[in-house]
């Protein structure tokens, strides 16, 4: 994985958050990992997104390089860190992609914080508690420090100890990150009012079942109708009128040449295999595309 360009601390609500940035150019795209996890989680992807653009990738509190603070963790509380740090590097708008846990902190910042985000991209995320699987959801109901013996012989945690500012704070992130994963939520209402254009991605043997992804597509707009023969009918774009989704189409359509064929296959792209409490398989990933366009633009 390239070096970052720069890296350093955002000042946020007592903490100083993590993050190191790659590219150049473009609208920013933030990254977010998932639970227990580093901004080197996404690993090569990182510098394939940074080809075109800046891509930023953060810590969470008490994740890798970033300390924990005397709070509580909260999906609304990582929502407000990640629009925190937007803001503090004076980013303007961005784009969002989260993982698992980084994709519920990326939804609540697009509900919370709609002027900070543009797009948004979630990989392995629901949009209510009870979109995992039961027995993933019974995992979390069991997640704590009594399982930091089986834990601490993990390739995650030997990777958190490398980098974090106090080794002895992996107990403490697993109770509190399975405080958080065994509080209720459902966010259907708010994600139905979302604007922004998003992807969700989800792999073929993921801990959100097909079901489930097929509903949050529905309250992004998407799956309501047939698309139409030049897809002018699809959710957020032109009226049917032909003139209309002609001109649509040259505007949506890849360059020629060597960008074109990397925005295509970024709009086609898999979900990164990386670890964390995200998919339970290895499979490529079935992308679905809501109000969506490529990330990379």
């Amino acid at each position: 994985m390239p070096r970052p360009r720069a890296t350093g601390y955002a000042p946020v609500d007592g903490m100083d958050i993590y993050w190191e940035s790659r590219g150049d150019g473009g609208v920013p795209l933030v990254v977010v990992h998932g639970g227990f996890g580093l901004a080197s989680m996404f690993g090569e992807l990182l510098g394939q997104l940074a080809g075109q653009r800046q891509v930023i990738a953060i810590e969470l509190q008490a994740h890798g390089h970033t300390r924990d603070a005397g709070r509580p963790f909260s999906f609304e509380g990582f929502g407000d860190d990640i629009a925190a740090v937007i803001e503090h590097l004076g980013l303007g708008q961005a784009d969002l992609l989260g993982y698992s846990l980084g994709g519920g902190a990326c939804l609540r910042s697009a509900i919370q914080h709609p002027g900070r985000v543009r797009r948004l991209a979630l990989v392995s995320a629901p949009c209510r508690r009870d979109g995992w699987f039961p027995e993933v959801l019974a995992g979390f109901d069991q997640l704590s420090s009594a399982g930091f013996g089986q834990m601490r012989q993990s390739p995650m945690y030997q990777a958190w100890c490398e980098v974090a500012p106090d080794r002895d704070a992996f107990p403490a992130l697993m109770d509190k990150t399975g405080l958080l994963l065994r509080q209720p939520y459902d966010w259907t209402e708010e994600v139905r009012r979302l604007t922004n254009p998003a992807l969700l991605a989800y792999a073929d043997a993921d801990s959100i079942p097909p079901a489930h992804a097929a509903e949050f597509f529905a309250l992004l707009g998407g799956g309501h109708r047939d698309a139409g023969w030049d897809g002018s009918l699809a959710p957020g774009r032109a009226s049917g009128h032909p003139a209309r989704a002609q001109a649509l189409q040259h505007l949506l359509r890849p360059p020629a040449g060597r960008r074109g064929r990397r925005l295509r296959q970024l709009t086609r792209t898999t979900s990164p295999r990386v670890p964390g409490m995200g998919a339970r398989g290895q499979g490529n990933a079935r992308p679905i595309p809501a109000r969506c366009r490529s990330l990379s633009s």
